[in-house]
């Protein structure tokens, strides 16, 4: 995965204030983030009927894939900065993890699309499969198409010599388990591949829906609210393939531009990983008139200006 993990640990003098810097520019964010998924969901577990809702709960499963994406690949980002080394028995979980999830996010931006077209044209015979009582299903079969490429990551390890899995310390970054020529040509095809698929699913169902909004003469407004959020998702998915080009980008720029391989990688790394995950809540959480009106309530600060027996309508 193009992420943090690429990053060199340097830990000259001369870095020190480079470092400095990019913790204190991830570390905000990311409490930023952990704070407002906490809000949403202690939201949806003290309002049940959101449960009642597929797109509330693939929303609280994206939210979930996220926060473990953040929390693994904030990890390793500090543990690089600060040129911890460890063996690779501790470091591969890590690893798994966050190349895991990240590749768990556009499977889930193309669900929620999915979901959205499903919701437009079956309204009232929507698919046994796309009801809230079997949704695990399809989140059962996310993860186990996620886990894929880093469980072949395992299978096709080939360690350096005189690197040892369980004694040899080293810093925790993807090339450690990426060490083969084969692992990287099998890695490139298979996220190609991976993204085309998502990407089409995606474009497949902004078009629809596009098109549904130009016929519809009535209920006009959530048409368009969906195709704004199809669009959005796209804008994600964008920002994970945009992930990929770092080594292009690294090769065009970083001899045009006063920056360092490190520094480029942090870019890439803030632009590309973290910022699609935080962009999630927003396009759900502060968009839905509805769960954003009970967000409010279980705010400190809005508790008391809001009356707690006024009800707010589930948005369709």
């Amino acid at each position: 995965m193009q992420n943090l993990t690429e990053l060199p640990g340097n830990t000259t003098s001369s870095n020190n204030l480079s470092v400095i810097v990019k913790v204190c520019v991830v570390i905000p964010f990311f409490i930023a983030f952990m704070f407002f998924i906490l809000l949403t969901l202690y939201t949806f577990a003290s309002h049940r009927q959101f449960f009642d809702s597929s797109r509330y709960i693939l929303f609280t499963y994206m939210l979930m894939n996220d926060t473990l994406q953040l929390l693994s690949s904030v990890s390793l980002f500090l543990l690089v900065m600060g040129a911890v080394q460890f063996a690779i028995v501790y470091c591969a979980p890590l690893l798994f993890v966050s190349t895991a999830t990240f590749l768990n996010t556009p499977l889930i931006l193309s669900t929620m699309s999915l979901e959205r077209y499903v919701a437009i044209f079956y309204p009232l015979h929507r698919p046994a499969i796309w009801r809230p009582e079997w949704i695990w299903i399809i989140i059962l079969s996310l993860w186990i198409i996620s886990c894929i490429l880093p469980t072949v990551d395992f299978v096709l390890l080939r360690l350096k010599p005189g690197v040892d899995v369980h004694s040899t310390p080293v810093l925790c970054k993807s090339n450690v388990l990426n060490a083969s020529p084969i692992q990287a040509l099998f890695k490139v095809s298979l996220n190609g591949i991976f993204f085309a698929v998502v990407a089409v699913v995606i474009l497949f169902t902004y078009i629809r829906i596009l098109l549904e909004t130009r016929q519809m003469r009535q209920d006009r407004v959530s048409v368009r609210k969906a195709l704004h959020t199809v669009l959005l998702h796209g804008f994600q998915l964008l920002l994970c393939i945009m992930a990929f080009s770092q080594p292009v980008a690294e090769f065009l720029l970083v001899q045009r531009v006063n920056l360092s391989q490190a520094d480029m990688s942090f870019i890439y790394y803030f632009c590309f990983i973290l910022l699609p995950r935080f962009l999630s809540p927003l396009i759900y959480g502060l968009r839905d008139e509805s769960l954003r009106s009970y967000m409010k309530k279980a705010m400190p600060c809005y508790g008391a200006r809001v009356d707690p027996n006024k009800e707010v309508k589930m948005a369709k």
